[in-house]
């Protein structure tokens, strides 16, 4: 005999979860790292088949996150820092001697002492 969920016990049960107080989240801030150095195809972030940068389309995807406190992109060079600001994205500019994208996530992580969370997305992950 198959199996059979009664629905008015589950949803009960999922009104009873969800009317309980909850704890609020602490503040997350995305941040994602940004270089035009890749070694397998260079300033791919900058790549525009679709009529927006392959770092647009990333930005563009972290906002649809519902539950940050903001997103921005740490940027190496002052050609990203401008498509970033071209779309309206926040952006920091970190230092040239960062040796990976932790190391500028970290940078930027410094200048938000708010945020309690820092989420990684990587920027040519759209």
């Amino acid at each position: 005999m198959p199996f059979r969920l009664n629905l008015t016990a589950s949803q009960t049960i999922l009104r009873s979860i969800s009317m309980k107080p909850s704890t609020p989240l602490p503040p997350s801030y995305i941040v994602i790292p940004a270089r035009l150095a890749s070694t397998r195809l260079p300033r791919k972030l900058l790549l525009r088949e679709t009529g927006r940068s392959l770092l647009q389309h990333t930005y563009e995807a972290a906002q649809r996150a519902k539950l940050p406190a903001g997103i921005c992109v740490a940027v190496d060079n002052e050609e990203l820092e401008a498509e970033v600001r071209s779309f309206g994205g926040e952006v920091y500019m970190t230092s040239p001697d960062c040796a990976s994208g932790t190391d500028r996530i970290a940078e930027v992580a410094a200048r938000l002492p708010e945020a309690e969370i820092i989420v990684n997305v990587q920027g040519d992950e759209p």
